[in-house]
């Protein structure tokens, strides 16, 4: 987000109502032993291959995402930012957005507004995915097993190796900071919590450019690979002339794979049909805000 540093207003990102569906798991403890019968680096090469093979797998997939954005003064609404999509394909095939409701946004009169970097997020760093191609760009650190609800997982935090910072925040390359829980039977990433990364202050001038720490929660859609579902952000964020609080919700909604390629793949194999899943539903929590 980047503030106006002549405002002095105390922001909200608020969003859309909690989808139905989505869902904050119930935490066990963090348990820190070792895992059984594997490493932590073959737990790593086995999930960023599953992130391989789900990365193409929802390229196959249309889908509706939505975001809604508001700048809140105390109890008053000040500004407000909204937009719904659709990801789809085109008739050649290609997969295009098509955008199905997107008012003329008012947060500039809040005091922030969303930069290029907020939009690159909104699309590609919240659904964070972790693939064999991306993993040499990370440190991944095994931390332990926790308990998510019904799942057991393997608990790791992730960090860039390296930021080379670009002269813009539209040329600066992105990258996920914080930590990912990996179900221990289908070896994918269900749930994440942390931000993008970096931050930027600009040493000459008053630009800022901050962005809020965030949780996305995964639902496996196929029987096979786990989706991002939602996404939820409450965060402060300290620039320099006023603390911004940021809340946000990105909805990821009726999956669907598209006809002309209506294959589920798994482990490089197609699925047969009679050996697909119905789809499961996350982890529950009763006391999620409705």
């Amino acid at each position: 987000m980047k503030a106006f540093p002549r405002l002095f207003r105390c922001l909200v990102v608020a969003a859309c109502g909690l989808a139905a569906s989505a869902a904050f798991a119930q935490e066990g403890p963090l348990e820190t032993t070792p895992p059984k019968d594997t490493t932590p680096d073959q737990i790593i090469q086995r999930f960023a291959a599953k992130e391989s093979e789900f990365s193409k797998a929802r390229d196959q997939y249309t889908y509706r995402q939505s975001v809604k954005v508001q700048t809140i003064d105390g109890d008053t609404v000040t500004g407000e930012y909204r937009e719904v999509f659709d990801v789809i394909f085109d008739d050649k095939g290609k997969r295009i957005e098509n955008v199905v409701f997107a008012p003329m946004s008012t947060l500039s009169q809040g005091g922030i507004d969303l930069d290029q970097g907020d939009f690159q997020d909104i699309r590609h760093r919240l659904p964070f995915v972790l693939t064999e191609q991306d993993l040499p760009e990370y440190s991944v650190l095994y931390v332990g097993q926790q308990q998510e609800d019904e799942l057991h997982c393997y608990v790791f935090d992730v960090a860039p190796k390296k930021i080379e910072y670009a002269s813009s925040v539209e040329k600066q390359k992105r990258y996920f900071q914080g930590r990912v829980w990996v179900d221990g039977h289908d070896y994918q990433i269900v749930k994440t919590y942390g931000k993008t990364v970096p931050d930027i202050r600009k040493k000459h001038g008053d630009e800022e450019y901050l962005y809020p720490k965030f949780t996305t929660w995964r639902q496996q859609i196929d029987g096979q690979y786990w989706f991002p579902v939602y996404t939820r952000a409450d965060d402060e964020l300290h620039f320099k002339l006023q603390d911004v609080h940021i809340r946000e919700v990105v909805k990821y909604e009726d999956y669907k794979r598209f006809g002309a390629n209506s294959r589920i793949l798994y482990e490089g194999k197609e699925v047969p049909k009679s050996d697909q899943k119905p789809d499961q539903q996350p982890p529950q929590d009763p006391k999620k805000p409705q």
